[in-house]
């Protein structure tokens, strides 16, 4: 595979390149809420822009419907990636059109365009492989005979997308430094791992990380669950869980689970008390009751204090930890004691420690937590959760030649 490092000492100066970053934030309204990922798309850019490269930056926000939707546009990631980078990204008002064309054709050396969200193009995320690939040659195209390709979005290297795969045949193409970086700490988890291996999830629904439990009892030590998909663990047990999120299809699989863990000398550890509500909201009032006494008329909105004692002292001894998921509603703040007890654990202990993207990683930042006090914050919650289920990740394999 070749990376970054390769492509400097080609030489890029003058030379376009196009990289495909993950530049998906959260926003409020026009607002970017958490600018992580806009901030872990520096290094490769920096090291690209410093050594003359005309960067042109393809990147996808929010789920639009296939064409433009200004909900979706990329307007404020350019602002802020302009501040950021201390000189102004234009941004292209289309993705391989004639804004785009002009806008990449005005490019000095040293500088970056952003073009608009390749998700407005419905051939990005077609199934169809010649719907993709004419998008891919329009944003080969782009770039010219002299460009190149550079993967630095590790959040959508599990997607064999236009813009991640099919434009990678097209280009000489070349790993970032944060996908390396992503790839490098995730094999890390899968191979030599130092033990106690401890791995927490959380989050809504347990259907979401089917795969990812069933390869993790054959490797893991001790699994902790909470968040919402807890409660079908719980239901799976006998208890009863009110109005908490509850996957009832899900049941005979999550039997399953605990039948397997038991068999293997798996530790899986659930909450022992809750936090629960009448109301899903902010400033509901709260009861905390074990979790063998929801009563029928409550919801569980996060894990109670002795559960995060509990969860606390279950990662105190562990060498290595994988964290996915919150373990309450933690955008409220009277549901956020459970993930800032399994954070502060985290920052607490010597332990190789991984929050594995989305949530995890948007908690850790609203939460005020130093971001040094983990060993690595993942960018990408699917693609880390699609590696550590043993599954094939497209936009790394296609590097790989």
């Amino acid at each position: 595979m070749k990376t970054l490092a390769d492509l400097l000492a080609e030489g890029v100066a003058g030379r376009r390149v196009l990289v495909r970053a993950d530049l998906n934030v959260p926003l409020d309204g026009s607002k970017i809420t958490d600018d992580g990922r806009v901030r872990a798309s520096l290094p490769t850019l920096t090291k690209l822009t410093e050594a003359g490269a005309r960067v042109v930056v393809v990147a996808h926000l929010g789920r639009p419907k296939g064409s433009p939707d200004p909900t979706f546009s990329l307007a404020p990631v350019a602002a802020r990636l302009g501040e950021l980078l201390g000189s102004e990204v234009a941004l292209a008002s289309d993705l391989t059109g004639e804004s785009a064309k002009s806008t990449v054709d005005g490019l000095a050396d040293g500088r970056v365009a952003l073009l608009e969200n390749v998700r407005f193009d419905a051939r990005e995320t077609s199934k169809d492989e010649a719907e993709r690939g004419a998008l891919a040659d329009e944003l080969a195209a782009l770039v010219g005979p002299d460009g190149a390709y550079v993967s630095d979005g590790f959040g959508v290297v599990h997607r064999k997308q236009a813009s991640v795969y099919d434009v990678a045949k097209r280009l000489p193409h070349y790993a970032g430094g944060l996908v390396l970086a992503e790839v490098e700490v995730l094999r890390k988890l899968t191979t030599d791992t130092e033990r106690p291996y401890v791995v927490v999830l959380g989050g809504a629904k347990v259907s979401d990380k089917l795969g990812v439990i069933a390869n993790l009892l054959t490797k893991v030590d001790r699994l902790l669950i909470g968040g919402g998909m807890a409660y079908t663990f719980l239901k799976a047990q006998g208890h009863e869980v009110g109005k908490s999120l509850l996957q009832e299809d899900q049941l005979d699989q999550v039997r399953g689970f605990l039948d397997e863990a038991d068999k293997r000398g798996v530790e899986l550890v659930l909450p022992v008390d809750v936090l629960t509500t009448t109301e899903f909201a902010a400033d509901a009032e709260i009861e905390i009751v074990g979790t063998d006494a929801i009563p029928a008329e409550r919801q569980g909105l996060d894990i109670g204090p002795k559960s995060r004692e509990l969860f606390a002292a279950k990662l105190a001894d562990a060498r290595t930890v994988f964290w996915n998921g919150p373990m309450g509603v933690f955008e409220f703040e009277a549901f956020s004691g459970g993930t800032r007890a399994v954070a502060e654990a985290l920052v607490k202990s010597d332990a190789f420690s991984v929050v594995g993207g989305g949530d995890s990683a948007a908690a850790v930042r609203q939460l005020g937590l130093p971001e040094d006090g983990f060993s690595h914050i993942s960018t990408g919650g699917g693609a880390s959760l699609e590696y550590l289920e043993g599954k094939d990740l497209p936009g790394v394999s296609v590097l790989e030649d």
